[in-house]
Parts: structure tokens; C-alpha cells; sequence
């Protein structure tokens, strides 16, 4: 694995905030503040956006990006796969002090960097 310099966690946690509260907002216009509908809202968001464009509006918001480590794209199934997790929390709260990686993000080669 080439350096990649990864975004510092309390950004990438604002990220997480923003995605949410648009999730909610959405849930709240729709669904009554349905907490299931919010957490399928902001899957399917993080893994279109995740997915196609590299980053959700919050990650773009606070200026971070997804990326593979080998420099392809993330694509729908790496997104789905790390959306899967970080809906597990546990396993977007624990990451690798060396590269500062999560656990989703190491188990499909990716990387939140800042842009």
C-alpha cells in the first residue's frame, strides 16, 4: 500500500453528522421520523454517492473523498459492503492507529482522505 495521508476522525465523524441529518430530514418529510426509513435513506445514499462520485454531500461538505487504495474506483459493491458496516457502528468506531483507516474501509481497500 502506497502513503495515503487519511482524513483525521473528527471529520470524518462531521461527515457522518451531516449525511445523517439529511438522512433524518428526508425521513422527517416522508416517513414521520421513522428511524428505520432514516437508516435505509442514508444507506442508499452513501452507497449511490459512495459508490459513483466518490464521496456523500457530507464528505464533499467538509472537503473528504473515498478512495481505493490502488487508485481505482470504489464502486457500488466495495460501497455496499462498507455502508454495511458503518450501519453496525462498532465497526466504524474501530480503526488502525498506523494509517487511521476504519475497519470498513480496510476490509474493502479504501481510504477517506481530504481533498
Amino acid at each position: 500500500m502506497s502513503k495515503i495521508q487519511t482524513a483525521k476522525f473528527s471529520r470524518r465523524l462531521v461527515a457522518l453528522c451531516v449525511d445523517w441529518a439529511m438522512a433524518s430530514v428526508i425521513s422527517a418529510g416522508f416517513f414521520h421520523w421513522d428511524s428505520t426509513a432514516t437508516l435505509i435513506i442514508y444507506s442508499v445514499m452513501q452507497v449511490l454517492l459512495v459508490g459513483t462520485l466518490g464521496y456523500s454531500v457530507g464528505h464533499r461538505f467538509l472537503g473528504l473523498a473515498v478512495v481505493r487504495i490502488d487508485g481505482g474506483r470504489v464502486g457500488l459493491w466495495r460501497s455496499l459492503i462498507r455502508t454495511s458496516l458503518i450501519v453496525l457502528v462498532i465497526p466504524a468506531f474501530i480503526w488502525d492507529v498506523r494509517d487511521g483507516r476504519g475497519l470498513q474501509d480496510k476490509a474493502v481497500g479504501t481510504a477517506i482522505i481530504r481533498l
